[in-house]
């Protein structure tokens, strides 16, 4: 992997009722972790919360308004149980969608399950931070994680005012 054209500051975000309650580890969030510092992302915040909208969407404004992150990533709370409500949270909360993303990483998931079909994962900006949705399981976190950690650093280039062209990586 080419090095990244700057440093990108990085928040990781669980969404999981049962970790947040110390009944389950959680798995997805320090392998997301690992995943960006090993491509070079600087991950300086992590927390792990349970499925409510108003919390995620707090942290969200905070990271993104308050701390200037440019790429938050979090995990869990996709799928459609009654207390998955991470796609809506983050709905609530960014200027514009990124929806290429979102759709990267459900077709590579389709090619390893049919399940990905319940993925409700979305992408979106705000405050020139790029706020990913991840699914819970780890296996799956990181499946969709590979599938677009290549065009992440072009894209949050691009949300820092860079001027290279989108068709070529400079």
């Amino acid at each position: 992997m080419a090095a990244l054209p700057r440093t990108y500051r990085c928040g990781v975000l669980t969404l999981s009722d049962k970790g947040a309650r110390g009944e389950r580890e959680d798995t997805s969030g320090p392998r997301i972790r690992e995943m960006l510092q090993t491509a070079g992302y600087e991950v300086v915040e992590y927390q792990l919360l349970p499925d409510r909208q108003e919390l995620i969407e707090q942290l969200l404004k905070t990271w993104a308004d308050e701390q200037k992150l440019d790429l938050v990533v979090t995990t869990g709370g996709t799928g459609v149980s009654p207390s998955d409500r991470t796609p809506e949270a983050t709905r609530a909360v960014i200027e514009f969608e990124v929806p290429g993303l979102a759709e990267a990483m459900r077709m590579a998931s389709l090619r390893k399950t049919v399940q990905a079909v319940w993925s409700r994962g979305i992408a979106g900006i705000r405050n020139k931070c790029l706020i990913l949705n991840l699914p819970g399981s780890r296996k799956a976190a990181e499946e969709n994680l590979e599938a677009v950690l290549p065009a992440l650093a072009h894209g949050l280039e691009k949300l820092q005012g860079g001027t290279a062209d989108c068709g070529r990586m400079e």
